[in-house]
């Protein structure tokens, strides 16, 4: 019996192109399709998937809050996140929150059709360079991983506003209230001592976050 896959993201190009890839996968099969977090909460809820491929990019709420939601609906059902961000910046997070395996979107369809083997039966997909990133981690000193006591919402503004964007833009993508994103920029501040964005800028690229 074919695996049935839900996949959760807002990109319809993307969606296309990963509908054409699993179509040539033997025993899988796309089952369902949703654009927002929301969405993808109320399928899981209401259908039984054997897998659901997670955009943790998408408008709303926290695409890691999204993963946790569905994990504690349906436990041992396998997420594999797929996410225009680098291992670097949420991969971690992703396999905490209980992703069972991280792939960035420029990846070869090869590496794609690998993890979704994996994945769908029981196992973790790691690739090769975030296990390299998984080792150098024991050896970094506290300062470099101090972001990591930031929520997950935290990391995703601190992330924004290091690649430049302006807090209107950060709450437009995010659909919240500009007086919620500088909340959680002062939040940011405090946790990491720093006082303005070009700090927080040297600071995520001194750990290669953007």
């Amino acid at each position: 019996m074919s695996k049935r896959i839900l996949i959760a993201d807002d990109h319809a190009i993307f969606c296309e192109g990963l509908k054409q890839v699993i179509a040539t996968t033997v025993n899988m099969v796309v089952a369902g399709e949703a654009a927002n977090g929301q969405e993808a909460l109320g399928k899981v809820r209401e259908n039984d998937y054997d897998m659901v491929i997670l955009d943790i990019s998408m408008p709303g709420r926290n695409g890691l809050d999204i993963l946790t939601e569905i994990k504690s609906l349906r436990p041992h059902m396998p997420v594999l996140v797929m996410s225009m961000h680098p291992e670097e910046q949420y991969a971690l997070r992703a396999f905490k929150a209980g992703a069972s395996g991280y792939l960035t979107k420029g990846g070869a369809i090869q590496e794609l059709v690998e993890a979704l083997h994996k994945v769908a039966l029981g196992k973790k997909y790691i690739s090769s360079s975030l296990a390299e990133t998984l080792v150098s981690d024991l050896d970094n000193s506290p300062h470099d991983q101090i972001y990591k006591n930031l929520s997950n919402r935290e990391f995703q503004v601190l992330c924004m506003i290091a690649s430049g964007k302006p807090v209107g833009r950060i709450a437009t993508e995010l659909t919240l209230s500009v007086k919620t994103i500088s909340t959680y920029r002062t939040h940011i501040l405090r946790k990491l001592n720093m006082n303005n964005n070009a700090e927080l800028t040297r600071f995520a690229l001194e750990n290669q976050l953007v």
